[in-house]
Parts: structure tokens; C-alpha cells; sequence
């Protein structure tokens, strides 16, 4: 360990020592308007040197006047000049194929995207930083057709990305992120500000690469490295959150007129008096203006033989949410060094540090339902509880609900989150001759994670009552205070060699050859939990260290696990063939052996073809005019998702109450458990109109998971109690993607641009074997009932499916809600059958999504406008359906509610039962919504200033939403699980919030 720090302290310190080295003659690169050439390559065969232009185009490379200067990019024709003494320009002339200036990363290698036969969506550097947001993922959302982005604005929270849809029931459905070479499961460490691309790997001859782990796609990750002369970059900006939609609950009055008219049989005078003290707008006591700063550095260069890269960053929020606070501090070094003109080592290094303090997301729900007559305080400063005497609100009384008082539950939170993660990587690419190549890379992720959460039992116990003493309290029976703490902590890491072949055979024939073996192993994870009560209240005495085991204190639970160390063996490779320069073949193979699977199942073999036709290079289609590019693609492929359920043999042992004494086997395993084989057959259109003006792509899939996971239930004569996992089911997605871009430029100082996407997917449990599954219920409301299921009922329907009573309207003659039995009745909810009448009613899985961007550039300012939507998903209003006794209600209710002379009301009558599950609560999840407005103002400065670049901006995030749904967000996750958990049912949930930011970026 001590020389794996050496040795990075070592490589970071090079550049120090390299840049003396670089000088002599200087330029800059530009293109027929005049403008900077970012990234042009300069090479000098005289002096046996090359460099690359800075983000203006400037450069500075080794040469002597006279010497040969060959320069280069890619998109542009090259150019040889001699080297002169004075600074020098360079104009290069574009080469008039517009595709050819795009470059996509793919797994193990890049792409021209014309020779490319898969879909593949790229977002540039610009795209991800123009959103001032803490993921990256949230500022891809509606810029990748195919690509749902689902996201919540809780600090620190990870997006939902789903890409072609779900195709799995109880597996995970998250991509794979591959950043800098290095696989991990989500980009919460990493500053947007240090990535230059995004790409979403999204059909089976682009993941075929990743065999076991490419099923739920991948998306590649490549951060900044230096350019050029040194630039110091900083961006700093603020920002300014609150609510984007508030729901308006019934204030005192309007509580008063429902809950009397909803108890008048058993308070026919009124359960609450007219003359309340209190009216308690609970939503503004728990939340407050949210403020959030970033602030980045980053210094960039190169050398002859050296490019680096440093950057730091801090984020810092406080929510809100009251009390919730939020921060990240990262650092990033990328290094290239230049060892020989056949050797060449890169350096990545990251730290990121989180601290979370969150608050109980039940607040949001327990502020929905509180009543308004309840104050936050009393006069005397005790805290308000749902107690009434004599008709008004008291400190004494009878309680009227159950709900708690949502300030307490924020003032007596004391929880902590911190988190650490390291990446780091070595990567070293070895010319063995002109045409062959090797590449050998090490990655690194070390995670840790520290968190605790102090409760005041007795301080809950006072507040819940304000005429209880601390006397009272029963100390030896009770637990004073309750402390828990969790650690948790891994390490993984990646390793691979491959070998890639380039080569053009008789100017006809360019094959490129990629093949390599891996080893990635996912470390032991260390887990520890402590339940502790009786601590000292100082913060500084919560170590395990000298707690007292006896009397009244103590550990009383104590719990370590180990999960077990996963490792993966691969072998690949990948021919892509291009012949004539029109028709392209791309042919890959991956071969995975897990170590979590039987030895006889272990090993799988991931195929994949794609082919590709560029029509365009045809002499039928070369004079069109009008037509620049089109190309047609197809691709077929099978790919596998290992985060799957695995055998778990489960036992139960002791004495029984017979006096005897044994081992009881509760569960079966499946032998041949492996992971889900997806298999994908896809096809593309790209296309450029209009000097290349208009762009676009079509593209169509079915994509299947064959032997998709579900829990089976034992037979009944097995003995066993307990169900296992077993393939037995088939999910289907099928679906279609359009994406078009117009660019054009009127005038020298005036261009713009107007582009959209819209993807259709269709999601369903195509089949089941001839087995009983295992019932899974999911979307619970925490009152006994849940509002979804899988079980072989749902075959055709979508995964994530919501199953309950269809609503029927209100009863006239009473005003109660009625629904429809399976044949067709109308019914109150007492006469309901629970095994017949529910019935399938949708999915939270939107059908379809789609984003529109549209902007201009004019001088020197720029100002952009980017828009998501989605269509086709169901959301249940989790929190208006969770009623008890005595809540309060949304205000709405009280229009047009039935009363004895308005019989023909739309709203039912004020009702105080608990409701069943229905459709009353399902409502419409279809929105659009502005996700940012961008207005910058770029200051006209000299580019040999101090400061040659300094840009202003404005943004407003989220500003807009037209929806349907009645509750805060109709972009709900919950807790992120599909079919188990709550995705898709509003409860405790963070609300969206919009926000204003101001800004700035310069560069040195």
C-alpha cells in the first residue's frame, strides 16, 4: 500500500517537473471563421514533437523555424506549414462532411459515429453544465431519445435511469456506469464540471462488450484532461429553491365544516367549535427557502510530453426541508504522460466527501395531514398535540387524530451521514508497431460510510403530551435515549488488458480488431450496526468504547455481516469493419464467468452484430441535393443482468417444545440460478438534410428478458414454507425513438438552434412457465393496504402494475363512494370482494417521454430554453388516500361536495373511515415541464488579458409545469423499488422544487 501512495504522490508531482521542459514555437488554430480550433493536433516529424491546441486553439510545441508543422483535426482537412519564430495561424478548412467531426466512446475504445452501427446518445461537457445540479444524470433528462431520467430534488439523492425500459421484476434495473474505464453503480462523487462527454450505450451491439452486466445499459463517463497552455478555469455560482407547486389543504374554517359534517351522527352539534385560536399553515412552519453554492477550480494544461488536469469543488445545501443539509467536496487529478513516442501512461485520481444531515421525508406527509386547529406551541412553549376540550383545541383533552406534530419530528431528528469514496486508475497504451496497439488498465474504488441516529425517547415522550413531567417517565422500564450506529465499507477493483488492431487494406478494406481479457471483483462489504440506549447526550461519548453492558445501559444489538466478495473473469472482442467507406460490420463477443452462480452455470457466452450501410456514398444518392448523410443500421445481440436474487438456503435450528432438537430446512434451491439473458434486435435511420442543418435519427427495438427472475412458491407436499427464486418469466420491451436537431446561422453574429426527441416503449410480463408464483405486493400506504402486485394474474400487463378498486362515483342518496364489482355493480367499499373486484389500472412506467431544446447564440450572448416530458404513467396520491381519524384534507374537497341539497355533488361526502385502495387516488402522472432557462452574457476581453474569459449567467431551473396530477410532483420515486416499493405512490416525498441560480466563469 505504501508504494501504490508513493507512486501516485510520484505521478502527481511529474508535471512540475515536465512543463520546464516545453517551449519554443507558438500559435493558434482556426477555422474559415476565424475561431479557435479546440483540440487540433500540431506535429512536428523534424523535431520528433507534437502538441494539441487549448480550448482558443492556441498552441506551443518544440520545433525550430523551418521545421515541417502537419496539423490536424478531426472534421477539418490537414494542413503542412513551415514553423516560423513569430506566433503563427493556421486556418483550417472543414472537410464538409459534418459526421465526421463526431467522436463516441464505446466500451473499450472510441468511434467516428459514421462508422458506428449502434445507438448510442452522446451529451457534451456544455450540455451537462448548463443545469447547475449535483448528478450529471439530472441534466441529461429530455437529451436522449430512449433514455427515461426520473429524479428527486431531495439533496443527494440519485436519479432514476431506466434506458428501453425495465426488464426486470425483482433484479436491479440500473445502468452500468463505466467512468474513465472504471465500472461502478452511480455518479453521486463525481462534479459534473469535470466531465467532457456522457454517452448512453443503449442497443445490444453496443453493450454485447459489457456481456453480464450490459443488460439495463451502460453509460460511459470521460472527464477533463489538459490542453494546451495553462488555464486556470473557476465557475462559481448560487441558487435560490422553493416549491414548484404547493397543494392547498384546508385552513380552520374549512377543517371545521368537514370534520363536524363528517362526525354530525356522533357529535350532532358540532365536534369542534367555530372559535378556534389557531389556523396553522403546517407546510410553511416545516419548510424554508432552500440555498444551495458550488464553487470549482480547475487548472489544465500540457506539455511536449505531459497533459494534466486538477480540479476541486464543493457543493453545499441547505434544504427545504428545515434541517436538512447537504455537502460534497471533491478533487480530481487526470494526468497523461508522454514516457517514449510508443509508451504513454494516464493517471486518474478522485476523492469526494459527503456529509448529509437529512430529515424524516414523513414530515412532508404528517404536515398534509395535520390538522390546522393544532398549533406548533402553546402559549407556555409546549409543543401543540391534536387535543380537544369542550370543543377547542387544548393542552388537555380528548385526542382527535394520530398524527404527530411535524416541527417535533424535525426538532428531534439528530441524524448524520458521511461518506467517502476514492477512485484511481492507472492506464497504460503501448504502440507496438503502427497498426497494433495495447492498452492495460488498473481501477480502484474504495467507499465508506459512517452514519448514526440519536432518538430522545424521553423528549418524544414529553412533547407527544404537554401535561406529562419528566417524573412520570418510567426510566427503568423505558430507554432514556436510543443511539444507532452504522458503518459500512468495500473496496473494488478492475483490471484490463486488451489489444486493438487498425488497419486499411488496399484503401478499401479499414478493420479494426479489439480483444482482451478482465478481472473485476466486487470486494467483501463490511456492515456493522449498534443499537445502543442510555448514552450520555454528548456526542463526544457515542464510541463502543467504555459503554456500560450492565444495569441501565448498554449495546442491545450488535451486528456485523460480511457480504460475500463477487469476482468476474471476461473475455472479449470486437472486428469493426468498414469496406469501400459504406458498409460496416461490427461483430462482438463476450464470455463472463461469475463466481455467484453453481460451477456448472457460471459461465456465459454475450454475442452481438451490427451492420451498417451509408447510403449516401452510393452514386444513385451522391448528387441528391440536399441529402448529406444517411445511413442505415441493425444490430442483434444477447446481453445478461447479474444484479439479480440469489440462493438463499435458509435454516431454522433449536429446541423444540417436545424436548427434542434438530435442523429444519425452509427453503429449496435452484440449482441452475444464473443471471437474466436479455436478447435485443434493433434498427436505426441517421440522417443530415440541408448542408447538415436538419439531423436526425429513427430508431425501432424488441428487446426480451427470456428467463426473467420471479419467487416460486414450494409444493405443498415439499415440507418447504419458504419460496425461491427460479427463471420462470419472459419481459418484454418494445418501442420506437425519433430524435431531430435544426442548427442554422443567419448571420456572422446570429445562429440558433431547435431540436426534440420523443421515444414509445411498451413494457409487459410476456409469459410465465407452468408454475404458482409468489404474490409480491408493493406500493404500501402503511394502513394494512398496498396498491400493487405481481403474481400470474399479471401476465400483459406492465411491470410495476398498480391492482385495486375501480372507483364508480358518488352514491346520490348518501354521498359515499362507490366502486365496481367484477361484474360491473356499484357498491360501497364494505360490500367489496378483495380477491374479485380489483382489477389492473395502469402503471407507473410512462409510455413514452420526450424532450425539446431550443436556443441562440447572438454575439456575445447565449440564451437556451430545454423542456421533458412523459406520457402513459399512472401516480397514486399515497398521501390524500392515507387517512385514519381526523386528518385534514385538501381544500379542493370542499367544492362541490355532497351535501343533503346537493346530491349531484363530484366530491363525496365528508367521511372520516379509512378509504380502500381506488382509483379515486390514481391519478394522471403526465406532465411537461421547462427544466431550465439559460441566459449568459459572455464579456468582450482581451484573450492576452489576465483574465481572458469571463461569462455571467442566469438560469431558472424547473420554473414550469403543466400536469395533471392534484399532489406535488408527479415525478415520483419513492424508495426506488418498481414492483416491491413505493416508485410511483406519493408518500413521504420530497416535493420538486424550482430554482433560480446566478453565476460566473473565468478562466485565466
Amino acid at each position: 500500500m505504501k508504494n501504490f501512495i508513493f507512486s501516485f504522490l510520484a505521478l502527481l508531482l511529474l508535471p512540475t517537473y515536465m512543463m520546464g521542459q516545453a517551449q519554443a514555437i507558438k500559435g493558434k488554430v482556426v477555422d474559415s471563421n476565424g475561431m479557435g480550433v479546440p483540440g487540433a493536433i500540431i506535429a512536428s516529424s523534424d523535431a520528433r514533437a507534437t502538441a494539441d491546441a487549448d480550448f482558443d486553439g492556441n498552441f506551443t510545441i518544440n520545433a525550430k523555424p523551418g521545421d515541417i508543422l502537419k496539423v490536424s483535426m478531426l472534421g477539418f482537412d490537414a494542413v503542412s506549414v513551415p514553423a516560423t519564430a513569430a506566433p503563427m495561424t493556421i486556418t483550417l478548412k472543414e472537410s464538409g462532411d459534418t459526421a465526421l467531426k463526431e467522436v463516441v466512446v464505446i466500451g473499450y475504445g472510441t468511434r467516428k459515429k459514421i462508422d458506428n452501427t449502434s445507438a448510442v446518445s452522446s451529451i457534451k461537457s456544455d450540455e451537462i453544465t448548463k443545469m447547475k445540479v449535483i448528478n450529471a444524470s439530472q441534466a441529461i433528462q429530455g437529451k436522449a431519445a430512449g433514455v427515461q431520467v426520473a429524479t428527486s430534488d431531495a439533496p443527494g439523492s440519485t436519479p432514476s435511469i431506466v434506458i428501453r425500459g425495465v426488464g426486470t421484476a425483482l433484479g436491479g434495473r440500473n445502468p452500468l456506469y463505466v467512468v474513465d474505464g472504471m465500472p461502478t453503480d452511480n455518479i453521486n462523487n463525481i462534479n459534473s464540471n469535470d466531465i467532457t462527454s456522457y454517452e448512453v450505450l443503449k442497443d445490444a451491439s453496443a453493450l454485447a462488450i459489457y456481456g453480464t452486466r450490459g443488460a439495463n445499459g451502460v453509460i460511459m463517463i470521460t472527464t477533463k484532461t489538459g490542453k494546451g497552455k495553462l488555464v486556470v478555469d473557476i465557475d462559481s455560482y448560487a441558487g435560490f429553491r422553493s416549491p414548484l407547486k404547493k397543494v392547498k389543504m384546508a385552513n380552520a374554517d374549512q377543517y371545521i365544516q368537514y370534520n363536524n359534517a363528517a362526525f354530525i351522527s356522533q357529535f350532532p352539534n358540532g365536534r369542534f367549535s367555530t372559535n378556534q385560536p389557531y389556523n396553522t399553515n403546517w407546510f410553511d412552519e416545516i419548510t424554508q427557502t432552500g440555498v444551495y453554492t458550488q464553487n470549482n477550480v480547475s487548472l489544465s494544461g500540457s506539455g511536449e510530453n505531459i497533459k494534466y488536469f486538477f480540479s476541486v469543488g464543493n457543493y453545499e445545501e441547505d434544504g427545504i426541508l428545515k434541517g436538512t443539509e447537504y455537502g460534497r467536496t471533491t478533487f480530481r487529478s487526470n494526468n497523461e504522460y508522454k514516457i517514449s513516442e510508443k509508451l504513454k501512461i494516464s493517471q486518474n485520481f478522485s476523492v469526494s466527501s459527503i456529509k448529509n444531515t437529512p430529515q424524516p421525508m414523513s414530515a412532508f406527509t404528517s404536515a398534509y395531514r395535520q390538522s390546522p386547529l393544532v398549533p406548533v406551541r402553546f402559549p407556555d412553549g409546549k409543543y401543540g398535540v391534536p387535543f380537544i376540550k369542550n370543543g377547542v383545541i387544548s393542552e388537555t383533552g380528548d385526542s382527535f387524530n394520530s398524527v404527530g406534530n411535524p416541527v417535533v419530528s424535525l426538532d428531534y431528528n439528530n441524524e448524520q451521514q458521511k461518506t467517502v469514496v476514492l477512485q484511481g486508475g492507472l492506464k497504460l497504451d503501448w504502440d507496438i508497431m503502427k497498426s497494433l496497439k495495447f492498452t492495460s488498465q488498473f481501477n480502484g474504488e474504495y467507499f465508506t460510510y459512517k452514519q448514526y441516529n440519536f432518538v430522545d425517547n424521553l423528549g418524544l415522550w414529553l412533547a407527544a403530551d404537554p401535561s406529562r413531567v419528566e417524573a412520570g417517565y418510567d426510566k427503568k422500564s423505558l430507554n432514556t435515549n436510543t443511539l444507532t450506529r452504522n458503518t459500512d465499507d468495500y473496496f473494488n477493483w478492475n483490471l484490463s488488458n486488451y489489444f486493438t488492431y487498425n488497419k486499411v487494406f488496399a484503401e478499401i478494406h479499414d478493420v479494426e480488431v479489439t480483444a482482451g481479457i478482465e478481472a473485476n471483483v466486487i470486494g467483501t462489504r463490511s456492515k456493522t450496526t449498534a443499537d445502543i440506549r442510555n448514552v450520555n447526550p454528548n456526542s463526544n461519548y457515542w464510541g463502543l468504547d467504555g459503554i456500560n453492558y450492565a444495569q441501565n445501559g448498554g449495546v442491545t444489538t450488535y451486528k456485523a455481516v460480511n457480504e460475500n466478495q463477487a469476482r468476474l473473469a471476461s473475455y472479449f472482442a470486437r472486428l469493426q469493419y468498414k469496406l469501400m467507406d459504406k458498409y460496416l460490420l461490427t461483430g462482438t463477443v463476450r464470455r463472463d464467468g461469475s463466481s455467484n452462480y453453481s460451477s456448472d452455470y457460471r459461465w456465459g457466452t454475450f454475442p452481438s452484430v451490427g451492420l451498417g450501410w451509408i447510403v449516401t456514398k452510393e452514386s444513385f444518392l451522391s448528387d441528391i441535393k440536399g441529402l448529406d448523410l444517411l445511413k442505415i443500421r441493425g444490430s442483434w445481440g444477447k446481453l445478461g443482468n447479474q444484479k439479480v436474487p440469489l440462493n438463499i438456503q435458509s435454516f431454522t435450528s433449536g429446541v423444540d417444545y417436545n424436548g427434542g432438537s434438530g435442523t429444519t430446512i425452509n427453503s429449496q434451491i435452484d440449482p441452475s440460478l444464473s443471471w437474466e439473458i436479455v436478447e435485443e434486435a434493433s434498427a436505426g435511420l441517421d440522417f443530415e438534410l440541408f448542408n447538415s442543418r436538419l439531423k436526425g435519427s429513427f430508431d425501432v427495438y424488441d428487446k426480451n428478458t427470456n428467463n426473467a427472475i420471479l419467487n416460486v412458491k414450494p409444493y405443498s407436499t415439499s415440507g418447504i414454507t419458504l419460496e425461491s427464486p427460479t427463471h420462470v418469466g419472459e419481459v418484454s420491451n418494445k418501442g420506437y425513438e425519433i430524435a431531430l436537431r435544426w442548427d442554422d446561422k443567419i448571420t456572422d453574429n446570429l445562429s440558433y438552434w431547435v431540436g426534440g426527441n420523443f421515444s414509445h416503449n411498451k413494457n409487459e410480463l410476456a409469459s410465465l412457465k407452468n408454475v404458482q408464483i409468489a404474490t409480491v405486493n408493493g406500493g404500501s400506504l402503511g394502513n394494512g393496504q398496498v396498491t400493487k402486485i405481481l403474481d400470474n394474474t399479471s401476465v400483459g400487463q406492465p411491470l410495476g402494475s398498480f391492482y385495486m378498486y375501480e372507483y364508480a362515483g358518488v352514491d346520490p342518496t348518501n354521498g359515499q363512494m362507490l366502486y365496481y364489482t367484477a361484474n360491473g355493480n356499484k357498491v360501497a367499499q364494505g360490500a367489496l370482494d378483495q380477491t374479485k373486484d380489483r382489477k389492473y389500472v395502469g402503471s407507473v412506467l410512462p409510455t413514452s417521454n420526450y424532450g425539446v431544446t431550443v436556443g441562440l447564440n447572438y454575439k456575445n450572448i447565449d440564451f437556451s430554453v430545454d423542456g421533458y416530458g412523459t406520457g402513459g404513467a399512472k401516480v397514486y396520491n399515497g398521501k390524500k388516500a392515507q387517512r385514519f381519524y381526523g386528518e385534514n384534507v385538501e381544500a379542493s374537497l370542499l367544492n362541490d361536495m355532497w351535501t343533503p341539497t346537493n346530491t349531484t355533488g363530484s366530491n363525496p361526502a365528508p367521511f372520516n373511515q379509512v378509504p380502500v385502495a381506488s382509483t379515486y387516488y390514481l391519478e394522471s402522472g403526465d406532465y411537461f415541464r421547462i427544466n431550465n432557462i439559460t441566459l449568459g452574457y459572455k464579456l468582450p476581453l482581451r484573450e492576452d488579458g489576465f483574465v481572458n474569459y469571463c461569462r455571467i449567467y442566469v438560469n431558472a431551473m424547473n420554473p414550469f409545469i403543466t400536469q395533471k396530477y392534484s399532489g406535488f410532483s408527479p415525478e415520483v420515486l419513492g424508495n426506488g423499488e418498481l414492483v416491491t416499493g413505493t416508485q410511483g405512490v406519493e408518500l413521504d416525498a420530497y416535493p420538486a422544487l424550482k430554482t433560480f441560480v446566478v453565476g460566473a466563469n473565468l478562466k485565466f
